[in-house]
């Protein structure tokens, strides 16, 4: 019945924010109805920019999977499971790095954006470098057809579907599947400073888990239209998180609009807009924060979990792992 295999995850270097809700999380509550769904908890692709804190990421395995459970992700549905227990990635990350070269990698502009942000320059680890040919075994473990991304990942997908071509092409096989991206509506949520994309490394993120008051200081801190000086003002909506976020989680879009047409007449001090704001993001996220906390109290049922989910992710990557070594003459 459930024919389209879809895979998607997340690295556990904190908890999950909005920006993961509106561009993935939304969408994969949705897709466990109708398709075959993986969600990798991907430690080993973490530990590319936090390998001296694997402690971190281990204690953030559950929180990511407290996250995902509290927004509706149901292990019944979803196979919900650990990269770095899955031993047919790492190998199939070595095959596959002999179809691509250096120079190839080098120029994916989602590696090149990451290292720019990060400020890495010459600091940067090969293994960082080289996730997107681990991402591609992420996939291809699993025959995976569709992949949940946003628009800056699009690269990355690219790159899967050319080593998917490689492969097929020199083993003289179709045991490897390209892969289509789903876009999600909202690809992308602007961090609260207005600069960048939601991002726990840029601390412009507002989290799953965060109590009422750490949302309030964050919303009374997002970025607006820095003309609006005076509540007489008119102010602008581009650019402007605080409307952003109104269009994304308010239920009353006519009062939206209604806000929208006197910011821009003026005659509305930011402040009013951002205690409406307040108020609908915490109505959105009081049932997850009282879902997540009752999960979190129970670790042996998270890890439960995860094992289980892992158990089934092991078993389907090495049959394909076996078509794969089979079409490279890797059998003896």
């Amino acid at each position: 019945m459930k024919k389209t295999v879809v895979l998607t995850g997340d690295r556990p270097s904190g908890p999950l924010h909005l920006g993961h809700y509106v561009g993935s999380l939304v969408s994969r509550v949705a897709l466990q109805e109708t398709t075959q769904q993986y969600v990798m908890i991907a430690d080993v692709q973490a530990l590319t920019d936090n390998f001296e804190n694997p402690e971190k990421v281990h204690n953030n395995v559950y929180e990511v999977l407290a996250d995902y459970l509290a927004v509706g992700i149901d292990p019944d549905k979803t196979t919900i499971f650990i990269q770095s227990m899955i031993p047919a990635i790492p190998e199939l990350t070595m095959y596959y790095m002999n179809l691509v070269t250096l120079a190839r990698v080098q120029r994916n502009p989602t590696v090149k954006n990451e290292i720019k942000q990060k400020g890495y320059g010459d600091t940067v680890t090969a293994g960082f470098v080289n996730y997107p040919i681990n991402q591609a075994a992420d996939i291809t473990a699993f025959q995976a057809t569709v992949v949940p991304v946003g628009q800056d990942q699009l690269p990355m997908i690219e790159q899967t579907n050319e080593i998917v071509r490689s492969f097929n092409r020199i083993y003289k096989t179709n045991v490897l599947k390209e892969a289509e991206a789903l876009i999600t509506k909202t690809a992308r949520l602007s961090g609260i400073d207005g600069q960048a994309k939601m991002s726990k490394s840029l601390g412009n993120a507002i989290f799953l888990k965060d109590t009422a008051d750490e949302v309030a200081q964050k919303v009374r801190a997002m970025y607006t239209d820095p003309n609006h000086i005076k509540v007489d003002d008119p102010g602008k909506l581009e650019g402007n998180t605080v409307f952003e976020y109104l269009d994304i989680f308010a239920t009353d879009k006519q009062k939206v609009q209604e806000l929208k047409d006197q910011y821009q007449k003026g005659g509305l001090g930011d402040m009013k807009v951002k205690n409406y704001l307040l108020e609908q993001l915490n109505a959105f996220l009081d049932p997850i924060r009282t879902c997540r906390q009752e999960y979190t109290k129970d670790t042996a049922y998270l890890r439960e979990i995860l094992l289980k989910g892992t158990g089934h992710a092991h078993e389907t990557s090495q049959n394909v792992l076996t078509q794969i070594k089979q079409a490279m003459h890797l059998v003896y």
